[in-house]
């Protein structure tokens, strides 16, 4: 598991690399728009260093944080059902 707040359960690497990699989008779109933390922060109504969470995809933040700041800057997300 990576580094960060704890979780209640060992993740399996695949869901890991999806949180880092939704950090990644988060933090390109935000660059993109031209915004720093704070501003993103200001905007999803949470503290800067939740922006700097998301951003570094621990695993730890709430997922609504996390799916907050991908829609501010029109990320859309798309789940899959495993396949069974």
């Amino acid at each position: 598991m990576s580094q960060g707040k704890r979780v209640s359960a060992t993740l399996p690497d695949d869901a890991v690399r999806a949180i880092q990699a939704m950090g990644a989008a988060a933090r390109q779109a935000r660059l993109q728009a031209g915004e720093g933390q704070a501003a993103a922060a200001a905007r999803l109504g949470v503290h800067v260093q939740t922006i700097g969470r998301i951003e570094a995809g621990e695993p730890g933040v709430a997922v609504g944080h996390v799916l907050g700041m991908l829609a501010l800057y029109g990320i859309q997300t798309n789940l899959q059902s495993p396949q069974g």
